[in-house]
């Protein structure tokens, strides 16, 4: 009983964080399923701080 979520993060973001964390090979070679529960876990992890990082600057602005 899978249900198919439409993505909350674009493709090119995702992209980019994979570029960053060194995988971006595998992901555009053979999508998600050559990479790991553990380096997904990594892409979210650096895209929460990226959002969080612009939320705080934002604030810094007002």
């Amino acid at each position: 009983m899978s249900r198919k979520r439409k993505s909350m993060m674009s493709e090119n973001l995702k992209q980019q964080l994979a570029q960053e964390l060194g995988f971006s090979d595998a992901l555009q070679q053979e999508g998600f399923a050559a990479v790991s529960s553990r380096d997904c876990g990594n892409m979210v992890r650096l895209a929460i701080q990226k959002a969080e990082q612009q939320l705080n600057s934002g604030k810094n602005l007002r």
